[in-house]
């Protein structure tokens, strides 16, 4: 009779296992697919790696979510998501209203400064005079590029667009550009690398324009997903709450990436 019991007992265990398996929602969620450290990128043995791939792993696991990594040029996660190639966009993208107007955000799970870094020893300031002349480095379909089209566009002698981030960084060290405007953590971690000390220096954040550089980064949603939405702003609050987005954070910084 014992025998039956936990027999019967582990049978049922094991169905709920597999029931609670099977029933995780399969999320595609994508990503850059070129290298943006310290956020995502592959490692030697291809695996990804980074602050918020596991924010996204933290995530998902609170959600309930069965998350699939999904990597794919920075320009075409949005057209991936509204195609319903991917379900969500975690890549550092600003929450902006012209975004809005395409797709959804959940709340916002970091906020920094957008800066410019030049060479060292060329001292110059993060404005349309300062930048007057120069040849400046943006990653293509960001608020970057689009802040220095507004802002810098008359003054700079040309904005050079790149399918990275990590190829406007090797340009910047190899001379090619006279400055890269980006995310102050990405630039911050270029700058710690070995090229970046050799190389070049931060000059400043650039004056901000919330209607263009966002308020803070999110979670990138379809309009109609409002569960999927409802299911990641519960979990970004429970991680913060709980302990787990400071625990993963200081891995990575020694300051406060969630901003104001």
């Amino acid at each position: 009779m014992k025998n039956f019991v936990r027999t019967t007992a582990l049978a049922l265990c094991m169905t709920a296992a597999a029931f609670a398996s099977a029933s995780a929602q399969e999320v595609k969620v994508g990503v850059d697919s070129g290298p943006y450290p310290p956020f995502s990128s592959p490692d030697a043995s291809g695996k990804w790696v980074g602050w918020e791939v596991e924010i996204m792993d933290a995530l998902c696991a609170e959600a309930k979510l069965k998350c699939v990594l999904t990597p794919l040029a920075f320009d075409g996660l949005i057209p991936a998501l509204t195609s319903k190639k991917i379900d969500a966009i975690m890549s550092s993208m600003s929450i902006t209203d012209e975004r809005k107007k395409t797709i959804d955000f959940s709340d916002k799970y970091y906020n920094t400064p957008s800066s410019v870094i030049g060479p060292k020893g060329v001292k110059f300031e993060p404005t349309a005079e300062g930048l007057k002349g120069k040849i400046l480095g943006v990653q293509v379909s960001t608020i970057q590029a689009e802040y220095a089209q507004k802002y810098f566009g008359k003054s700079v002698s040309e904005i050079k667009e790149y399918q990275t981030q990590d190829e406007a960084n090797s340009d910047l060290a190899a001379g090619r550009l006279d400055a890269i405007q980006g995310d102050l953590i990405t630039l911050d971690s270029f700058l710690k690398s070995d090229a970046g000390k050799a190389c070049c220096e931060l000059r400043g954040d650039v004056k901000d324009d919330p209607a263009i550089l966002g308020t803070g980064i999110g979670v990138g949603l379809r309009k109609e997903d409002t569960a999927m939405k409802d299911k990641f702003n519960a979990a970004i609050k429970a991680i913060r709450t709980n302990g787990t987005y400071d625990t993963i954070s200081k891995k990575y910084f020694d300051f406060n990436i969630y901003g104001k």
